[in-house]
């Protein structure tokens, strides 16, 4: 092998150095395992989180921001769009009214990542006039939907009649948590 002293080719063609052939693209390389660690199940944990501490802090702002235009809501009836679920949810978000708080058990996101199941314990806790308190125990589905912004949103929510007993584990989820979503 021929070694040229000045670090280039015969006839003044520079050799290539592989360093310089990849700087432009080690911010793309050193992003990419952070972009393939993503964990959109994870993502939707934090977000079905969120939902619900915004209704445990009745604050209806940000319970309708997790909110698809399109959502719908099953019951004993049937309520469509943000707007119509916030006003069904009024009791909810109302001080004085009946407290909710929920956790996502389970979470299951489509192959394609734009759609996603989230499942878990729900807990209703009514305060009457003379100041007992009542524990109502559930299971919450939701469906979330992946947007172009890169947001999850709800589109379709179900429940059962709060008239489960809850688990050993269901109740330390209520009572828990989740730190990692701090950060998102």
């Amino acid at each position: 092998m021929v070694s040229y002293p000045d670090s280039r080719q015969p006839f003044g063609k520079p050799r290539l150095d592989l360093l310089s052939a990849i700087r432009p693209l080690l911010p793309v390389l050193l992003l990419s395992p952070a972009i393939s660690a993503a964990d959109p199940a994870q993502d939707v944990r934090c977000r079905e989180t969120g939902f619900s501490v915004a209704a445990e802090q009745r604050d209806a702002a940000a319970f309708a921001a997790f909110i698809d235009a399109d959502a719908r809501f099953v019951g004993a009836t049937v309520s469509r769009g943000a707007d119509e679920i916030v006003a069904a949810w009024q009791p909810f978000l109302t001080e004085g009214g009946p407290a909710i708080k929920w956790r996502p058990q389970f979470v299951e996101v489509l192959e394609d990542g734009d759609l996603a199941l989230s499942r878990g314990p729900y807990r209703l806790t009514v305060t009457d006039q003379d100041g007992n308190v009542t524990e109502h125990w559930g299971t919450f589905n939701s469906v979330w939907r992946l947007h172009d912004d890169g947001v999850w949103r709800v589109v379709f929510d179900a429940g059962s009649p709060p008239t489960e007993t809850p688990s050993d584990e269901q109740r330390a989820l209520l009572d828990s948590d989740l730190e990692e979503c701090d950060e998102r």
